[in-house]
């Protein structure tokens, strides 16, 4: 790959025809229309955050070094950024008005507003640029390293960038746009940032079973993301069917694998929501993330919920109410033990001996309190817990 270093590209050179399209996906433009700054194979802009993108400006102004950024020449003469898009888009969304930044009163500042001196150091600002020239597996490969500071890529963004071509930027157009009217509705089941490919790599995680890149690759210059739509919507739309309410642990879950394992089931939604509230109402149930599927699967799994083991003091209380009645009764403080033909039908067991369990299952209604505990010598427990 070969290299040449610019120093003559000026900020004002590359706010030349800048071009900033609100919805991610699409291309971001300058240098007078001949620099791609975002190729279909870069990550959406994440620098509109009132702090990085400040960030860039106060540097410039205060003549600190920006850092390489690195083009990529493309055979007709035209270039696109191959690292620096966050702060190239920074700088040009900032002369053409989009944010301000506080002045030492505090005060918002928008471009337009600075004194004249301050705007020419700011438009007169020249870049350190490195213009690369190679092939497609060259940039692409030198695109990865260069993008392991900073904010790093994701495992999507990346996959973006080697698998770039019709099908990605067709995929980002649906799944990586704030502006579809369809995130706020997918944000109740999907965790992360649509900019960040997060829910573009949900709905290829759901459609590929998990296969992402294999998925990518085979469909990379298709023309159409028919497939991946029709399949993301399935899932939503079951899960939005079988739950009649929304809660904040539905978030994240691994609804692809959920609704390839149960969405031949038939549920009765209002059922279901009724259990879910249920088991949001036990304080018993540590893990509320497990009650989705553990109530889809027909309330069988109760490790998905994570139970509350009985606390110390319960234990205690039981095992000495329980040794004493078996002292007076002259049989094994073991109730499973005292019902045998052996030895230990009379062997007073140990508190270290022995487990708490409960006496009605909790899978059958049973509360985790004391009313419901009773201690097992460690075999008896084990056993009980196997059957």
């Amino acid at each position: 790959m070969k290299t040449t270093l610019r120093t003559d590209i000026t900020v004002r050179d590359i706010c030349e025809g800048f071009v900033y399209n609100e919805l991610e996906g699409k291309g971001l433009f300058g240098l007078s229309g001949t620099l791609t700054i975002q190729p279909e194979y870069q990550r959406n802009y994440i620098y509109a955050d009132g702090k990085k993108d400040v960030a860039v400006i106060e540097s410039v102004l205060k003549n600190y070094p920006l850092g390489l950024i690195y083009f990529n020449k493309l055979g007709d003469g035209r270039l696109e950024v191959l690292d620096g898009q966050q702060r190239i888009t920074s700088l040009g969304r900032y002369v053409t008005g989009k944010f301000a930044i506080k002045d030492a009163n505090g005060m918002p500042q928008y471009f337009g507003a600075l004194a004249t001196d301050l705007q020419e150091r700011i438009l007169n600002t020249k870049l350190l640029i490195y213009e690369c020239e190679g092939e497609e597996s060259e940039i692409k490969e030198w695109f990865k390293t260069i993008n392991i500071v900073g904010v790093p890529l994701n495992a999507q963004e990346i996959s973006n960038a080697v698998y770039s071509g019709p099908f990605v930027t067709l995929c980002k157009a649906e799944f990586s746009n704030s502006q579809n009217a369809n995130v706020q509705k997918w944000s109740a089941y999907i965790s992360g940032a649509v900019n960040r490919q997060d829910f573009m790599e949900c709905a290829l995680d759901w459609v590929s079973r998990g296969k992402i890149e294999d998925y990518m690759s085979s469909h990379r210059f298709d023309n159409n993301i028919n497939e991946v739509k029709a399949y993301f919507n399935s899932v939503i739309d079951w899960v939005s069917a079988v739950f009649m309410g929304v809660e904040n642990e539905m978030r994240g879950l691994e609804w692809g694998r959920l609704y390839e394992t149960y969405h031949h089931r038939a549920y009765n939604p209002k059922e279901v929501w009724e259990k879910v509230k249920e088991l949001y109402a036990d304080s018993y149930v540590k893990n509320r993330k497990g009650i989705f599927e553990y109530v889809l699967g027909g309330c069988v799994d109760t490790k998905l919920l994570e139970i509350r083991l009985f606390d110390d003091a319960t234990k205690k209380s039981v095992y000495y109410r329980q040794t004493k009645e078996a002292e007076e009764k002259k049989i094994s403080n073991c109730p499973y033990c005292a019902m045998g033909n052996d030895n230990n039908r009379t062997k007073i067991w140990l508190l270290k001996d022995m487990d708490a369990d409960h006496v009605t299952a909790w899978s059958k209604g049973g509360a985790t309190d004391i009313s419901n505990c009773q201690m097992l010598c460690k075999s008896h427990n084990r056993a009980k817990g196997n059957k």
